[in-house]
C-alpha cells in the first residue's frame, strides 16, 4: 500500500482555519465530505468518534505531527488525509509541542487489520524527518500532493 493510495489528495487541507484539536478533525472529515470520500450525512457521527477516541489518549506522538483515526460502521472505505497548521496546534502530544501536520485515517469498522496495517505505513513516512519538515513547510494544495507521491518513490528506492 502507497501513502498516494491512502491519502484522498483532493481533501488536504493546506491550512487550517481552526485553532483546536476538534476543529482541526472536524475540518478533515468534512474536506473529505466535501470531496467524495465519506458520506456527508455521517460527518457528525465520525467527527464524533474521532474526538472520543482522542480522549481515550492523544494521537499527537510529538515531532509535530497527529494522527487521529476512528473505526467506525458508518465508514464503507478505507481513506485518510492531511491538514496543515502553519501556528500549531493543541493536541496534548506526547512531547507537549504544537502539533503542524494531522494525518486523519477513517476506517470500517469491520477492516482492523487494514487499519493496523494504514496506521503502520502512515506511522514509517512521518518517521522521516525530511518528509515531516517538508509538510510543515508547503503552503500549496499542489505542493502537498507532490510531497505525497515524492514519498512513495522514495520509500520505493
Amino acid at each position: 500500500m502507497k501513502l498516494s493510495e491512502l491519502i484522498h489528495t483532493p481533501s488536504i487541507v493546506t491550512e487550517f482555519i481552526s485553532t483546536d484539536r476538534n476543529g482541526a478533525i472536524r475540518e478533515l472529515v468534512q474536506s473529505l465530505a466535501d470531496h467524495g470520500a465519506v458520506d456527508p450525512e455521517h460527518v457528525e457521527t465520525i467527527v464524533r468518534a474521532a474526538i472520543n477516541r482522542e480522549r481515550q489518549g492523544s494521537t499527537g506522538f510529538g515531532k509535530g505531527v497527529a494522527v487521529p483515526h476512528v473505526k467506525h460502521e458508518c465508514i464503507q472505505q478505507m481513506t485518510a488525509t492531511i491538514g496543515r497548521s502553519g501556528r500549531g496546534l493543541d493536541f496534548a502530544a506526547l512531547d507537549r509541542a504544537p502539533v503542524y501536520t494531522v494525518v486523519i485515517l477513517l476506517s470500517p469498522a469491520s477492516a482492523p487489520e487494514e487499519h493496523l496495517a494504514a496506521m503502520e505505513k502512515i506511522f514509517r513516512y512521518l518517521q522521516r524527518e525530511n518528509f515531516r519538515r517538508f509538510l510543515r513547510q508547503a503552503t500549496t494544495h499542489e505542493a502537498m500532493v507532490d510531497l505525497v507521491q515524492e514519498a512513495d518513490e522514495i520509500q520505493d528506492e
